[in-house]
């Protein structure tokens, strides 16, 4: 909305400073903490008044969780609200690739509110069942994955870009909608399985959201594009501003999610931070670099997929609990310790990521 605002400039002034990503990007970032700080106290007071004993704890959970009862959880309602808010203040309203994102977000934020309210108005730890969940969660990702293919360049429809690889593109066809799907539901799904411990899932999912912002800007950009030998996607880099607005909106979440919590994200959060991932990487077309950036995600969503599995098999646990999180604390842990090492093996993989960028 705020871009508008160059039509005031005359090329010299202050307002033309709205033409430039990098600080309408900054703007995003500052105006969502303070929508984090404002709201976030007010926020908790009405979840913990609404929801009474707060989010259920499992009973097979780690004994440590007990003292977490009462805790309220939808807390993500407070990193959706800043991001949503300060995206449509600072970033372009003609961007396609600003609303998919958007859409994923706000979609499944939805679901996991749905979610969370099931889970609190019963007190039971299931909320939805698992088949409608997906059965959503999968309509919404193929509405985005067709979004952003009708948006993408001609010559790099239905491809997947290899990192590493200089200009090696994989021409899926008509697999690329179903990848598109799996990389999105794949993606809230496991920020939603991290998603355990105090602060754990959100400083993870601001490392890579910083990181796939980044990419989205550089891939925006046709200097960028022909000095780092990659594909060139016209429009990614408003993704920035969204980009920069979670990450606001994230610290202002975390400030009240610090250990001991005075609030959960809940799957209210989670999934939406999760299916954002997935729609900026599809409409990056860096998918398969979201798989190293996020790639504490998808450790997370391995540990369980092996342990249902192995179980199912032999009869025998891998982990002591999955997801592998719990399995640590099992091993004696302290959930800081877990929570601020799983935060620095996030940094290194977005590094490593990052880095795709140049290596060619």
């Amino acid at each position: 909305m705020l871009y508008w605002l160059t039509a005031l400039s005359d090329g010299g002034d202050f307002f033309n400073l709205f033409r430039y990503i990098t600080f309408r990007a900054g703007g995003a970032f500052l105006t969502a903490l303070i929508f984090g700080f404002i709201f976030g106290k007010p926020l908790i007071n009405v979840l913990r008044r609404k929801q009474g004993k707060g989010q259920p704890i499992r009973e097979d959970g780690p004994e440590g969780h007990f003292s977490k009862a009462g805790t309220p959880t939808m807390g993500g309602l407070l990193i959706v609200g800043a991001l949503v808010t300060s995206t449509l203040a600072w970033a372009r309203w003609d961007n396609p690739y600003v609303w998919m994102v958007l859409f994923v977000t706000l979609a499944y934020a939805a679901i996991g509110f749905a979610d969370d309210y099931a889970k609190v108005s019963k007190q039971n730890t299931k909320g939805l069942s698992g088949k409608m969940r997906l059965a959503l969660g999968v309509i919404i990702a193929v509405l985005a994955s067709a979004w952003a293919t009708l948006h993408h360049p001609e010559a790099l429809q239905n491809q997947l870009a290899v990192p590493v690889f200089k200009d090696t593109l994989v021409n899926l066809g008509i697999f690329y909608i179903p990848f598109s799907i799996v990389v999105i539901v794949g993606a809230a799904n496991a920020v939603n399985l991290t998603d355990g411990l105090d602060g754990l899932a959100i400083m993870p999912a601001m490392i890579a959201a910083t990181t796939l912002g980044i990419i989205a800007y550089a891939v925006g950009r046709v200097d960028f594009t022909e000095y780092l030998d990659v594909h060139y996607v016209p429009g990614t880099g408003e993704i920035l501003i969204f980009t920069a607005a979670l990450f606001g909106g994230g610290l202002g979440f975390l400030w009240y999610n610090a250990p001991p919590a005075a609030v959960f994200m809940g799957d209210t959060g989670s999934l939406a931070l999760g299916g954002a991932l997935g729609a900026i990487a599809v409409a990056t077309k860096h998918e398969l670099v979201l798989a190293v950036v996020g790639g504490l995600f998808v450790v997370e969503a391995l540990s369980v997929i092996i342990q249902v599995l192995y179980f199912k098999r032999t009869g025998r646990r891998v982990f002591l609990m999955a997801p592998i999180h719990h399995h640590y604390e099992k091993k004696g842990w302290a959930e800081p310790t877990i929570v601020i090492r799983f935060w620095i093996i996030s940094l290194i993989l977005a590094m490593i990521g990052l880095a795709t960028l140049k290596v060619r």
